[in-house]
């Protein structure tokens, strides 16, 4: 008769032996638990920080306790926060990993039983980590992202203390595998654009033509390069009486004017004209000049891409525009940047202002202040005719004072490169007209 073990044979493979528990063992479950738990927080906390809506930022900025900001002063520097994050629950998952290894060869003999073992250690362990390490934690973490960042900003913080050697290590890596992958694809993206210009004809799609010819050269130019210069610039000085201010926004019409004390190289601040429409009624002994705004500086060197971006995270609309020096070399508006896209932007209080008039062919009437770029497209030369000649010269007047040494004389001629440029209106300090002529 057969006996039951014959009937029922162990499958190969499932055979295992259970060893009793020990104190090391129930310690090392203890641990394994707790390091589940921190698992589950250190997941959850991603999902919570960079979920966290505009209005969940606005209550932290509101309140003034030290918990909130935490929170805020982790949120500083996302890519450091998150390489945190992601370093914490690596160490601590390969930990569960490894002492979930050591616990399982201190319970059992899988020698006999590898399909057990691949099932409890892969499995089973992979499972419980997945979902409550990582599932559970971020999805209670979505619908409880502020109070779960608020619970986890002093930890955090802690952590990104321990983990800064790190943490650098890894941001300084990420960001230079970026630069060169955003490097590649800006090169393409122009090559691209660059050549669907080229298949262009003149009469089909001008406008559309100029603006992505705007994009194009957009990431190349400098705040330098579309500021309006200090003598053009319409400014107020901080002394000036109440009424006064009136008539001069009145003149001007512009909604943001510089506020200077002394001299144009000492901006006090932006003077908005909304901010003044509660008090027109008051007299002359109103202190105006408390409604004024700190000013927003930018070097001329900057990308006005980059600027561009500073504007919409600022919310603000016109920088001063400083020189290596650290004196004030002119403004530069939002508009200015959209309009080297779209082209100039007008509105009803506009007054046209015309910087060239065409007499022939090949003679043209220049105000001195018209930009390079723009002359370039006038006379329809190479951009870069000048570059050799032209020093730091951002317009036309400045051209010619790098070709002359110094201020020319009234009618004075001067040749460069197959162009003639006659004098035709200057000042003691400014050249303000000049006509050129083409071969």
């Amino acid at each position: 008769m057969e006996t039951a073990n014959s009937l029922s044979p162990v499958p190969s493979g499932w055979d295992f032996q259970v060893y009793p528990f020990t104190v090391g063992t129930l310690i090392g479950l203890f641990v394994v638990l707790l390091l589940l738990l921190f698992s589950a927080f250190i997941s959850g906390s991603e999902v919570a920080y960079f979920s966290l809506s505009p209005n969940d930022k606005q209550k932290l900025k509101n309140s003034k306790n030290k918990v909130s900001q935490s929170v805020l002063k982790n949120l500083e520097n996302p890519e450091k926060l998150l390489a945190t994050i992601l370093v914490a629950n690596n160490f601590v998952n390969v930990g569960i990993i490894i002492l979930s290894a050591y616990i399982t060869s201190n319970l059992f003999n899988f020698s006999n039983a590898p399909v057990v073992e691949f099932i409890f250690q892969v499995i089973i362990i992979t499972f419980f980590l997945l979902l409550f390490g990582e599932i559970i934690p971020k999805v209670y973490a979505t619908y409880y992202g502020l109070g779960f960042a608020r619970f986890m900003a002093i930890p955090l913080a802690i952590l990104e203390k321990i983990f800064s050697p790190i943490n650098h290590l890894l941001i300084y890596s990420t960001s230079f595998v970026n630069k060169r992958i955003h490097k590649h694809k800006n090169t393409l993206s122009i090559e691209v654009i660059s050549q669907a210009m080229e298949l262009t004809s003149e009469q089909e799609l001008s406008e559309e033509k100029d603006i992505l010819e705007g994009i194009v050269k957009f990431g190349n130019k400098c705040a330098a390069d579309i500021m309006r210069p200090r003598v053009d610039v319409v400014a107020i000085d901080i002394k000036t009486k109440f009424g006064e201010v009136l008539k001069i926004i009145k003149d001007c019409g512009y909604s943001r004017i510089p506020v200077f004390s002394e001299s144009f190289d000492q901006i006090s601040g932006i003077l908005y004209i909304k901010d003044l429409l509660p008090h027109v009624h008051k007299g002359n002994t109103f202190k105006w000049q408390s409604t004024i705004r700190p000013p927003f500086y930018v070097p001329e060197t900057k990308k006005i891409n980059k600027l561009l971006d500073e504007f919409r995270k600022r919310k603000v609309h016109l920088a001063i525009v400083v020189d290596e020096y650290g004196g004030s070399s002119g403004i530069v508006t939002l508009e200015d940047i959209i309009e080297e896209i779209v082209g100039e932007i007008t509105d009803e209080f506009d007054e046209e202002e015309l910087l060239y008039t065409k007499i022939s062919d090949n003679k043209f009437l220049f105000s001195g202040k018209i930009q390079l770029p723009d002359f370039y497209k006038v006379v329809g030369c190479n951009d870069t005719l000048f570059d050799d000649v032209k020093g730091d010269a951002d317009t036309l007047a400045g051209l010619i004072l790098e070709l002359k040494g110094d201020i020319p004389a009234l009618h004075e001629k001067i040749s460069c490169k197959g162009f003639t440029f006659h004098i035709e209106a200057v000042n003691n300090r400014r050249i303000e007209q000049i006509k050129v002529e083409t071969k």
